[in-house]
C-alpha cells in the first residue's frame, strides 16, 4: 500500500455514481440478450444459432480490451479513456437497436463489447483509489452491485422488455444511461498525479497482437465448443493449438517486456495471486446457475422468458440486502471468515437446488437462489478487497483488468464445462432409463394406458413417443441435478484456499453513509 492516501477531489460517492452508471448497464448487457435470442433471429430472418453470435462477438472484444486496460489508461489518460469507452458503448448499442440486419448487429456488439470492455476495471481502480482503505469495503459493495448483480437481473429486464416492447429496447435504454455517465464523468471524475505525470512508453503492439488472439480464440472455443463437439472439430483443434501457443508466448514476452501492455509481475504479490484463482471460481459459481436454471425453467417446465427471469430475481435480492452490511463488515472482521462463510452458504445453497425436479413449486427455486445471493455478498466484497489491499495505486489498474479478466473468463469456462456436463449426462441417464422402457414392463403397460387414454391419442404410437418425451425429460432434470452437485462441491473445496490470504489491515475508523 502506498505510504499516503491521496484525498479526492470530490465526495467518493460521487465519483462512485459516476462510474457505476455505465458500468451497471455494461454488465447488463452481458446477460440482458440471452433471453431475446429467439426474438432476434425471428425479426432478422436468422436461425437460433447465427443469433447466438450476437453474444459471441461481445464477448470476443471484450475479453480483448479488459486485460489492457490498465496500460490504455496510462497511456490516454483515465479519465479521457473512460469518457471514450462509455462513448463508444453507449453509440454502438444506438447502432444495436437500429440493425437492419445480422451482420450489422454483430459487427455493432463488436464495438460495444470493445467499448465496454474497459468500464469494469476502470471502474473498480477509480473507486478503490477514490476511497480510504477502511472504506474500501463500501466502495466494493458498491461495485459488486454492478459487476455481479448486474448479470444476474439481465434475464428479468431482457425478459420483461422483450415480451411488452420489442428486442431493440435493451440496446435503447443504455443511450440515456451513457449520456447522464458522461456528463457525471466529466464534473466529477479527476486522473491521479501518477497518471497525469506518468510515461507509460512504447506501445507493446506484439504483446498486445498474441493476447488478442490468444484470448479470442480461446473465447470462442468456450463459446462454440458443445455446439461443434468440441474437439471433434477440426477448426476447434487448430483455434486450441493458436489460442495456448500464443498465450504461452505472449506470458513469456510479457514477463521480459520493459513496458509490457499487462504487467504480470503483479501476481508475486500472493493476496493478488490467490485472489484470482478464487475469483476464477467465483466466476463458475456465479454464471454457471444463471445459464442453467433459465433454460432448465423455459425448457423443460415451460417458464417464460418473463417468468423464468422473475423466478431467479431472488438471488439479487439476497445480494442487494446484504451487499451493504457486508461492505461495512469488511474492515471490522477478518475478512478470511466472511469468504468461508460465504461460500459455505453458497455451496448449501446450490446443493439445495440439487434436488429439482419437474413437480416443485416456485419457492423450491426462489428460497436456494436467495440464500446463494445472501453467500454471494459475503464472498465478492471481501474477496475483492483482500485481493487488493496490499496493491500500490500505481498497481491497481493492471491489477483490476487482470482481475475482471479473470472473473468472466471463469464464468466462461464454467457455463461451457456445464453446458457440455448436462449434455452428456442427460445422454447417459437417458441410456440408463430407457433401459427400464420394454414392453415386458407393468409400469410401461400402465403409463401406455394412462397416456393412450388422454383426448386426442387413441393409438400406441402416440403413447410411446409420450414415454419417450418423460424419459428425456426425466434424463434432463439429472443431468441438471448432477452439475448443481459439483458445483456445491466445488464452493467446499474453495474454503481451504482462503488460509493462504494474509490478512489485510484497514487504517482508520469506518464511517457508514
Amino acid at each position: 500500500m502506498s505510504a499516503t492516501q491521496p484525498k479526492p477531489v470530490v465526495n467518493p460517492w460521487l465519483i462512485a455514481v459516476s462510474v457505476m452508471l455505465a458500468t451497471f448497464m455494461e454488465t447488463l448487457d452481458t446477460s440482458i440478450a440471452n433471453v431475446s435470442l429467439p426474438h432476434i433471429a425471428g425479426n432478422l430472418s436468422a436461425s437460433t444459432d447465427e443469433a447466438t453470435w450476437v453474444i459471441t462477438s461481445y464477448l470476443l472484444s471484450n475479453a480483448v480490451v479488459l486485460p489492457a486496460s490498465g496500460w490504455l489508461s496510462r497511456y490516454f489518460g483515465r479519465k479521457r479513456l473512460l469518457m471514450t469507452c462509455v462513448g463508444i458503448f453507449t453509440l454502438s448499442s444506438l447502432m444495436c437497436g437500429m440493425a437492419p440486419t445480422l451482420g450489422w448487429l454483430i459487427f455493432a456488439r463488436v464495438l460495444q463489447g470493445f467499448g465496454g470492455g474497459a468500464l469494469q476495471p476502470l471502474a473498480q481502480a477509480i473507486m478503490l483509489e477514490s476511497f480510504p482503505p477502511a472504506k474500501r469495503g463500501a466502495a466494493m459493495a458498491a461495485y459488486a452491485m454492478g459487476v455481479v448483480v448486474a448479470p444476474i437481473m439481465g434475464p428479468l429486464v431482457g425478459g420483461w422488455i422483450t415480451d411488452n416492447y420489442a428486442w431493440r429496447w435493451i440496446f435503447y435504454i443504455n443511450i440515456p444511461v451513457g449520456l447522464i455517465a458522461i456528463v457525471l464523468m466529466r464534473k466529477f471524475v479527476h486522473d491521479p498525479e501518477y497518471i497525469k505525470n506518468g510515461k507509460p512508453g512504447r506501445v507493446d503492439a506484439f504483446g498486445f497482437g498474441l493476447m488478442a488472439i490468444g484470448l479470442a480464440t480461446l473465447q470462442l472455443i468456450l463459446d462454440k465448443g458443445q455446439e461443434d463437439d468440441w474437439f471433434g472439430t477440426p477448426w476447434i483443434r487448430w483455434a486450441a493449438l493458436i489460442s495456448a501457443s500464443s498465450l504461452v508466448v505472449f506470458i513469456f514476452w510479457e514477463m521480459q517486456a520493459k513496458n509490457p501492455i499487462v504487467n504480470l509481475r503483479v501476481f508475486a504479490n500472493r493476496n493478488f495471486a490467490v485472489g484470482t484463482f478464487l475469483v476464477v471460481l467465483v466466476g463458475m459459481v456465479v454464471y454457471v446457475p444463471a445459464t442453467l436454471l433459465p433454460q432448465f425453467l423455459q425448457e423443460l417446465m415451460g417458464y417464460t422468458a418473463l417468468d423464468s427471469g422473475t423466478a431467479q430475481s431472488s438471488r439479487g435480492l439476497g445480494m442487494m440486502l446484504l451487499i451493504f452490511p457486508v461492505g461495512y463488515l469488511t474492515s471490522r472482521v477478518d475478512s478470511r471468515r466472511l469468504i468461508s462463510l460465504g461460500f459455505l452458504i453458497v455451496a448449501f445453497s446450490i446443493y439445495w437446488l440439487s434436488r429439482l425436479n419437474l413437480d416443485m413449486a416456485i419457492s423450491n427455486i426462489q428460497f436456494p437462489l436467495f440464500l446463494q445471493g445472501l453467500g454471494m455478498a459475503l464472498v465478492f466484497v471481501p474477496l475483492t478487497t483482500t485481493a487488493m489491499g496490499m496493491l500500490s495505486n500505481e498497481q491497481m489498474g493492471n491489477a483490476t483488468g487482470i482481475f475482471n479478466l479473470l472473473r468472466n473468463l471463469g464464468g466462461s469456462v464454467g457455463i461451457s464445462l456445464a453446458t457440455t456436463f448436462v449434455a452428456r449426462h442427460a445422454q447417459m441417464h437417458q441410456t440408463v432409463l430407457a433401459a427400464h422402457v420394454t414392453p415386458y414392463s407393468a409400469a410401461f403397460h400402465a403409463r401406455q394406458q394412462a397416456i393412450s387414454a388422454l383426448p386426442g391419442l387413441h393409438n400406441s404410437t402416440a403413447a410411446v413417443a409420450g414415454i419417450y418425451h418423460l424419459v428425456v425429460q426425466q434424463a434432463t432434470t439429472m443431468a441438471y441435478v448432477d452439475t448443481f452437485r459439483w458445483l456445491a462441491l466445488l464452493c467446499v473445496v474453495c474454503i481451504p484456499v482462503i488460509i493462504l490470504f494474509k490478512k489485510v489491515h484497514s487504517r482508520g475508523p469506518v464511517v457508514a453513509h
